[in-house]
């Protein structure tokens, strides 16, 4: 019997996966129903009330179940809540699932596999399970960084926020540039006194459409060497929305497609607008008076730290995890070097990696229990290359930035290109 925890996009991918491979497994969901954080009726969700996908319905949706014409090219947090539950109902998923349940602790258990403890109503229990999968998702610890000084007025992290009237009349400092800050910085425009957004580094700008099409749509057929990749679409975005520094902000100091970029239409619109002004990082506060880096200084009602999340899996040892520095070191993000019952489930970033790409890394995990199970030859190859690649993220050559958060990034087409050959090779193709 095998074990998946959480029933967001990748738990319904594992469970789905592990069905189709005939492995009997049980779900822990902590909340009453399926969609993670895309289910904003959960109190554990991050989402806020106008989160839409960055990433167009094609190139997200899950291959076997698209999502219905009807459907915005962008859809609403609700639209996805409904996707999941309507996946989860075809599927026949639910009935696997111990829903309101919260998985207390992860412990190995002596003659192998994993000793599970879970809770439900106040009621605690511990069962054997041969491998456990977590598929917990990656954001739900907010990043909370010292600020330099003590504020008077109210402080919040993006996790907390979840509508516009929240900055009705205050003065808002929204402190990070990634999507969640760049959307909320969007939303503050139409009910906060004066909104400003105090960046520390430079960062890529997308539109979401292009010609109408959304942009990550197109492209793609032709495959270009990576560094003169990088450089065609840095000039084209550049000729379609300008340089950072036009609207205030700090140009990139590093090449196109090494950190996460921004996909987001009206952040540049509004601070191009004067809606919104650009500052740099927090030097100092005193009171409700903030003094930036080059000096300037502004009084706030509100700071929002929209400064992202860090990894954490509370119920299991990080040692257990074969945790170095930000991340556990695992193969494909997924394998532990040592153990074949223990399998990291979408601890995994990529621009345009979409669900379909997770639901193969799910089809991977699934095949790889079953050979394991029958004892296949066809799983020591990946067992020797998780001995020696854990920790190694396929890259495709682009440099990463060396943030906490890009810890599990990977390139897109390499890390599929990856998936693809160990799926051959458990598959007897390759």
């Amino acid at each position: 019997m095998y074990a998946v925890i959480g029933a967001g996009p990748m738990g319904l991918a594992t469970a789905r996966n592990l069905q189709k491979q005939g492995l009997p497994f049980v779900g822990y969901e902590l909340h009453d129903d399926v969609g993670g954080l895309w289910d904003i009726d959960n109190p554990h969700s991050t989402v806020y009330q106008s989160a839409h996908l960055i990433s167009s319905k094609r190139m997200t949706e899950f291959r076997e179940f698209p999502m219905d014409e009807t459907v915005a090219s962008y859809p609403h947090h609700s639209e996805l809540k409904r996707y999941f539950r309507d996946y989860a109902e075809r599927f026949d998923l639910r009935r696997h699932y111990r829903f309101g349940t919260r998985v207390t602790a992860l412990e190995p258990a002596p003659a192998g596999g994993w000793h599970l403890t879970a809770e439900n109503n106040g009621v605690s229990d511990t069962r054997h399970f041969d491998a456990v999968l977590i598929a917990s998702g990656t954001l739900h610890t907010p990043n909370l960084p010292a600020l330099p000084g003590r504020f008077a007025g109210q402080v919040l992290h993006a996790s907390q926020y979840r509508r516009a009237e929240q900055f009705r009349d205050q003065r808002v400092l929204i402190v990070g540039c990634g999507n969640s800050a760049c959307d909320m910085a969007v939303d503050a425009v139409h009910q906060a006194a004066r909104v400003d957004l105090s960046v520390r580094r430079g960062y890529y700008f997308l539109p979401k459409f292009i010609g109408g099409r959304p942009a990550d749509t197109l492209g793609g057929k032709l495959k270009l060497p990576r560094r003169l990749k990088q450089w065609l679409d840095a000039r084209l975005i550049r000729l379609i929305v300008g340089r950072p520094s036009d609207y205030g902000l700090p140009d990139p100091d590093y090449r196109m497609y090494e950190s996460h970029p921004v996909v987001n239409s009206l952040v540049l619109h509004h601070l191009g607008h004067g809606d919104i002004r650009a500052r740099r990082d927090i030097a100092a506060i005193q009171g409700h008076t903030v003094t930036f880096t080059d000096g300037e200084q502004a009084d706030y009602d509100m700071i929002l730290l929209a400064t992202g999340y860090r990894l954490d899996y509370p119920f299991i040892d990080p040692a257990h995890l074969n945790w170095r520095g930000d991340a556990p070191a695992l193969y494909l993000n997924m394998f532990h070097p040592e153990r074949d019952d223990l399998l990291m489930m979408g601890m995994i970033e990529a621009a345009g990696l979409g669900w379909e790409g997770r639901n193969e890394q799910a089809a991977l995990a699934a095949l790889y229990l079953r050979r394991v199970r029958e004892g296949h030859p066809a799983a020591d190859t990946l067992r020797r290359l998780k001995r020696e690649r854990a920790g190694v993220n396929p890259d495709g050559g682009y440099r990463y930035l060396k943030l906490a958060r890009m810890a599990y990034y990977v390139h897109k087409d390499s890390y599929r290109a990856e998936l693809a050959a160990r799926l051959r090779d458990l598959a007897g193709q390759g």
